[in-house]
C-alpha cells in the first residue's frame, strides 16, 4: 500500500475498480486536480489488466490497495471507508470524472449542517443525455432527497462506519438506498448538492445480466430488511410486479424473474437480519422518495434524534 503524503486533508476520494484501467486513469487525474487537495484511495478488486501497475507507475501519490481475488464493489467500498482517516469520503465510479477542480470543495460546504450524513452530488450520464441529476432546486437552504446515486456522493465517514456501512450480503446493486433509509432512522439526511456536476461515462463493459439479477434480488431484500408491518406486504407485491414489467420492457424477462426468485429465497437465509425502521421513519422516507427536493425545515421536526 502506497502511503499518503497529505495528512491534513479533509476528504478522501475513494475509487473502487476492476479491469477498467483506461477509464480509471481519467478518474484519478480529475481527483488529483481538485483544489481541496483530497487524498485519493484506489481499491483494485482483483484486476487482471494491469490496473495496479498503472496506478503505481503513473500516480505514485495515490494510496493503492489491491486484493488478488475479487470481493465485490460493496465489500470494497466498506473496506475503503474503513481505511479513510479523513472526516469525509467522496465515492465515484472508475468511469466517472470531476470535470472542474471545484467539485470537492463545493460539496464540503454542503456537509456543513450536522443533520447531513450524505450529499447526493449533481451528476450527468454523459453518454445518455445532458440532464443534471441530484441538483438542489436553488442555492439557498438545505434541500433533501431519499438516496444518492453510487457514482456521485459524499459521506460523513464516522456516521457511515458507526452504522455498519453497506450490507455486504447485497453484493452488487441497491446498497445506497438500503444505507440511506438506515441513516435516516439514525437522524441523518441526504442533501441534494449544489456543486459542478460529476460526469459519468457509463462503461460499455457493464454486465447487464448481473445488474438485472442483483437489482431485482436486492429490491426484494430492501423491502424485507427495512419496511415495517403492515407496509412490507404491499411493497413486496409492488416490487415483484415492477420487476416483471421491467423485464418485459427491457426484453430481459428471464434475468428479472430469476433475480426476484433469488431475493425471495434469500429472505429465509436472512430472516434474522430483518430490522425494519419505525413507521414514522418509513413514511418520511417514502415522502422523500416521491418528492425529491424537500427543504430540511419542513421535515426536521419529524426526524429522530441523531444517534452518536
Amino acid at each position: 500500500m502506497t502511503p499518503v503524503s497529505r495528512p491534513s486533508a479533509t476528504a478522501t476520494v475513494l475509487i473502487t475498480t476492476k479491469n477498467r484501467k483506461d477509464e480509471l486513469r481519467s478518474a484519478i487525474a480529475s481527483a488529483l486536480q481538485q483544489d481541496a487537495a483530497p487524498r485519493v484511495l484506489v481499491i483494485d478488486d482483483g484486476s487482471t489488466d494491469g490496473t495496479s501497475e498503472m496506478v503505481a507507475s503513473e500516480f505514485p501519490q495515490v494510496q493503492l490497495d489491491r486484493v488478488e481475488s475479487s470481493l465485490g464493489l460493496i465489500v470494497q467500498r466498506n473496506r475503503g471507508a474503513a481505511m479513510c482517516t479523513t472526516p469525509f469520503v467522496f465515492s465515484i465510479d472508475d468511469d466517472a470524472t470531476f470535470p472542474t477542480p471545484r467539485v470537492v470543495s463545493q460539496t464540503l460546504v454542503d456537509l456543513d449542517h450536522p443533520r447531513v450524513g450524505a450529499v447526493a452530488i449533481p451528476c450527468v450520464n454523459v453518454r445518455q443525455d445532458q440532464l443534471v441529476q441530484q441538483r438542489a432546486p436553488d442555492d439557498q437552504g438545505v434541500w433533501l432527497t431519499a438516496a444518492y446515486i453510487g457514482t456521485a456522493h459524499a459521506l460523513r465517514t464516522d456516521v457511515f462506519l458507526r452504522l455498519g456501512g453497506y450490507r455486504e450480503f447485497l453484493f452488487h446493486q441497491g446498497e445506497e438506498e438500503d444505507y440511506c433509509i438506515r441513516m435516516l432512522a439514525a437522524g441523518y439526511v441526504v442533501r441534494l448538492g449544489r456543486s459542478d456536476p460529476i460526469h459519468h461515462f457509463e462503461s460499455p463493459r457493464r454486465d447487464l445480466h448481473r445488474m438485472d439479477l442483483y437489482g431485482r434480488r436486492n429490491n426484494v431484500l430492501f423491502q424485507w430488511c427495512n419496511v415495517p408491518m403492515p407496509f412490507v406486504v404491499g411493497r413486496m407485491v409492488t416490487t415483484t410486479l415492477t420487476g416483471l414489467r421491467r423485464g418485459v420492457r427491457t426484453r430481459r424477462p428471464l434475468a428479472m424473474v430469476k433475480g426476484l426468485m433469488m431475493g425471495y429465497a434469500q429472505i429465509f437465509k436472512r430472516w434474522g437480519q430483518r430490522q425494519p425502521v419505525n413507521r414514522d421513519v418509513y413514511r418520511l422516507y417514502r415522502t422523500l422518495s416521491k418528492r425529491s427536493g424537500i427543504a430540511l425545515p419542513q421535515i426536521e421536526s419529524q426526524l429522530p434524534a441523531m444517534k452518536s
